[in-house]
């Protein structure tokens, strides 16, 4: 038995905003799964018309936003969907096998999920990225940025070695509130753009500006 797996089908088959292009291929990819869906046992390759039925094969796709798929494509009985929201024990499932390299106790992962219960699965894959993106950054900083690349590039040494950076719950807590400050951060803009778009001088008054009725 075998299947179809695709991954992120909205990022290529959606539409994101009114940039995205609509494009033939987007069409195809639409049409051509539309077509198993309502056809799984005639399946035709281009010139091809065979009688003879061909086994079932499941399709199963993954995206993070499917409300961008072509709406016929996504609707019951074309389309089973499964929203998948990883439980406490799934998260400390992930978070386990992501630092398990790095020799980090269990009952730390414990506190580190619990810690930042919001966050998704990818947040502590680059909370452990970020730890060694700074190994890098303080290796570049001791030899200068000007002698990287004779570093990097046919270097008589090799290639440069690095230690693997110790992980312990505290620093790995102070990456993670790093981060959460970052998210913070890019809210607080959006929040700052909405306000200034809305604010007396904004859309929000465009009407009275018009008429005339907004003393300036």
């Amino acid at each position: 038995m075998c299947c179809l797996f695709i991954n992120d089908l909205d990022a290529g088959a959606g539409r994101l905003g009114g940039t995205t292009q609509y494009t033939v291929n987007n069409q195809m990819v639409n049409a051509t799964l539309m077509n198993i869906a309502d056809n799984p046992t005639n399946v035709q390759l281009p010139g091809m018309y065979n009688k003879q039925e061909n086994p079932r094969v499941p399709i199963i796709v993954t995206g993070n936003d499917f409300s961008t798929l072509y709406a016929p494509l996504i609707r019951d009985g074309r389309m089973e969907k499964f929203y998948w929201a990883p439980t406490r024990e799934d998260r400390i499932g992930v978070c386990t096998g992501i630092f398990r390299t790095d020799n980090v106790p269990n009952e730390d992962i414990v506190k580190l999920v619990d810690t930042f219960p919001g966050q998704s699965i990818d947040f502590f894959g680059a909370l452990r990225a970020r730890v060694y993106d700074d190994e890098v950054r303080k290796w570049v900083g001791d030899i200068g940025v000007d002698k990287v690349g004779k570093k990097l590039v046919n270097s008589l040494e090799g290639p440069p070695t690095f230690e693997q950076p110790k992980m312990n719950l505290d620093t790995l807590m102070e990456y993670g509130n790093m981060l959460v400050k970052e998210q913070e951060n890019v809210k607080r803009v959006q929040l700052a753009d909405k306000y200034l778009s809305e604010a007396a001088l904004g859309d929000a008054n465009a009407d009275a500006m018009n008429t005339g009725a907004f003393y300036q």
